[in-house]
């Protein structure tokens, strides 16, 4: 017990990683029934691996959060360790989170999306005002954290914790906008413990330094300052000082093109989530991707990148079709003509693997991740048609074309290329 309080943060790692490993072992142990379960278990190092990205990934967050809390009620000399984790990683998680969510944050209320997307959750007009909102809180969290209370006057402290109730009430309804999603909150709610720590240090710290009485020529600034150098009433002062801080920033914000209620219609001007007050237009209906992952790639990734180029057909479905598609489909036609073994092999992995694959893709992000990593085996790919084929774009602008399409296609290039060797 000694040396958890003497190390607080390292055994907050051990006990992440004690946990992880035993959610791992349960896992394993419910899983036996599963035939390949002996494979992954049985190796000794894999489910080290797991417990710790187990560990790191999930069980961390939370162990984090619950030191958070204790440490409003009591301080350690590695809460800057915590903070500095909580800042870095938390940052660092909720990017990731999102990067692979459904969430589409450039798409507001009015825009038809895919039943399996969501709207953003902040109105993207009214983003400046959240944006400014929040750097103003994040100043008045330096100017706390770093500069020695001694230094400054108890109105400017004061000022310094109204800018940081500015940034828990949106935090607080960030997550009362997302709740339901614990990963969506996660980060906020401890954003609200550590501006709450600060506030609580800086009440406590006041009361034990010796601060200089200070004299202003204004009567009014010197009843403000007698009326605050008593730390037990900064809460209440820094909660009546927010409404006018609140106004300033609104009316320069208004100037520079903002609306007075961007900061309500950040959170009402939106649909999917708990305070929306829209309702979006029905569903896109999604094209039929036939359970392979470049198919879903065409379909899902951002439209700039992956560049659908035309709708195609494939097993009687429509899909949506882009040239890494078609490029990759002709690669096969060669392989089926040149090595039909190969061909049987490949396709029998590519079928047993597509279909997974194309499942967890549900965030056009993943997909423009896929259609990136796959450019290596396109270029491959295509140096492999000009290799082999005569006619290897004829050959690319066929695939996925209705039968009658691309026979009379075919007919049209072959007859073409035997004129052509005539001339």
């Amino acid at each position: 017990m000694k040396h958890i309080k003497q190390y607080p943060f390292l055994f907050s790692i051990i006990l992440s990683v004690i946990i992880g490993e035993g959610l791992v072992i349960c896992g394993s142990i419910r899983d036996l029934t599963n035939p390949h379960a002996h494979l992954i278990f049985s190796d000794i190092m894999t489910l080290l691996f797991l417990g710790i990205l187990c560990a790191i990934l999930i069980v961390y967050p939370f162990i984090l959060t619950l030191f958070n809390t204790l440490f409003l009620f009591k301080t350690s000399k590695d809460i800057i360790f915590f903070k500095c984790a909580t800042l870095v990683l938390g940052s660092l998680y909720s990017s990731l989170y999102l990067s692979i969510s459904n969430i589409s944050f450039t798409s507001n209320w009015n825009q038809a999306l895919l039943d399996t997307e969501l709207h953003t959750p902040i109105f993207t007009e009214s983003i400046p005002t959240l944006i400014i909102i929040l750097c103003i809180s994040l100043l008045g969290y330096l100017l706390l954290t770093l500069i020695p209370l001694g230094k400054l006057s108890p109105l400017l402290i004061v000022c310094s914790i109204s800018a940081l109730y500015l940034g828990i009430i949106e935090c607080t309804l960030w997550i009362i906008q997302t709740w339901g999603d614990v990963y969506l909150i996660l980060f906020p709610f401890n954003c609200i413990l550590l501006a709450t720590q600060l506030i609580i240090k800086k009440i406590q710290e006041w009361n034990h330094i010796s601060t200089p009485s200070r004299s202003y020529s204004h009567p009014l600034l010197n009843r403000c300052n007698h009326f605050l150098m008593k730390s037990s009433r900064w809460p209440v002062a820094a909660f009546f000082l927010m409404w006018p801080l609140s106004g300033i920033i609104i009316c320069i914000l208004v100037l520079f093109g903002q609306e007075p209620d961007a900061a309500i219609k950040a959170w009402t001007e939106t649909s999917d989530w708990n305070l929306s007050n829209r309702t979006s237009p029905s569903p896109l209906q999604p094209l039929n991707s036939d359970g392979h992952y470049l198919c879903t790639v065409a379909a899902g990734g951002h439209r700039q990148l992956v560049k659908p180029i035309r709708l195609g057909k494939r097993h009687g479905h429509e899909i949506i079709v882009n040239r890494q598609l078609c490029i990759a489909n002709a690669f096969e036609q060669i392989l089926e003509e040149k090595t039909p073994t190969l061909h049987h092999h490949i396709r029998s992995f590519y079928d047993t693997y597509g279909f997974p694959i194309a499942r967890l893709i549900r965030s056009p992000y993943i997909a423009d991740l896929i259609y990136i990593l796959m450019k290596p085996l396109e270029w491959f790919f295509l140096f492999i048609l000009y290799f082999c084929d005569t006619n290897p774009e004829n050959r690319i602008a066929i695939q996925y074309l209705p039968k009658e399409h691309s026979l009379d296609f075919t007919q049209y290039t072959t007859q073409n290329h035997k004129v052509s060797r005539k001339v």
